[in-house]
């Protein structure tokens, strides 16, 4: 079974910022999916800041669900803060959601 990038960002809603209450995807978090292996898949991701104390969090939230897809042998996640994460990564969806809670955009 082939894992595409598709799949990938798909199986990534899944994992919500515990602290805005999105998914990562909405939320800009994702830079980047790599394959380096047919079974294996990396993800580059950012977080609101180098700061954030939810590293930890997401480090292995991020590949358990990735490792769901069928076909994915392993996954594990890289950080990155270049370019440093924008409010304007955040899709409309997402800042729509945020707008209604009162969170200004």
């Amino acid at each position: 079974m082939l894992i595409t990038k598709e799949k990938v960002l798909k199986k990534l809603k899944e994992v919500i910022d515990p602290e805005l209450h999105l998914n990562i995807v909405d939320l800009g978090f994702i830079y980047g999916i790599e394959f380096p292996k047919k079974d294996k898949v990396k993800v580059k991701m950012t977080m609101t800041s180098p700061a954030c104390p939810l590293a930890p969090y997401f480090e292995e939230e991020v590949p358990a669900v990735v490792k769901k897809i069928k076909g994915v042998k392993s996954a594990e996640v890289k950080f990155t803060f270049k370019p440093p994460w924008t409010r304007d990564k955040i899709s409309e969806l997402a800042k729509e959601e945020l707008r209604m809670r009162g969170v200004p955009i």
